[in-house]
């Protein structure tokens, strides 16, 4: 049992060995030529303009999350559509809670606006004064 974690361990050894050792030959190899061109931000071929440190609206990770889950159902139901008629009744119910759960949360997300690109934000009334 022992001879099988020293394999893994050799195997990690040489991967992490390969991998330094392929930076460094990068390293030496490649031509060192910096001009402000290269050193300046990147962004999709425009000109770079203002500072990088810029606050995103949060609105651009919510949409990205939204479609990470919708993208992962589509992964996990291609293969089961693949081989639907082996896998029976219970695998077809099994499928159909999933999609289920899955429409469920879009459900929500359309709920509280989430799909909304522009989304209304809604002032709180001002305390009424005497209490």
């Amino acid at each position: 049992m022992l001879a099988d974690f020293a394999t893994v361990l050799v195997f990690i050894v040489l991967g992490a060995v390969t991998v330094a050792l392929m930076l460094g030959i990068s390293r030496l190899l490649r031509p060192r030529n910096p001009t402000p061109v290269k050193l300046s931000t990147y962004e999709c071929g425009e000109v770079p303009f203002g500072s990088s440190w810029v606050q995103f609206n949060i609105r651009f990770y919510v949409v990205a999350l939204i479609f990470l889950i919708f993208d992962v159902e589509v992964a996990l139901l291609y293969p089961w559509a693949v081989i639907f008629r082996r896998l029976g009744l219970l695998a077809f119910v099994e499928a159909f809670i999933f999609i289920v759960i899955l429409l469920a949360g879009l459900a929500y997300l359309w709920k509280e606006g989430d799909l909304e690109w522009v989304r209304t934000v809604q002032e709180t009334p001002p305390p009424k004064e005497g209490k």
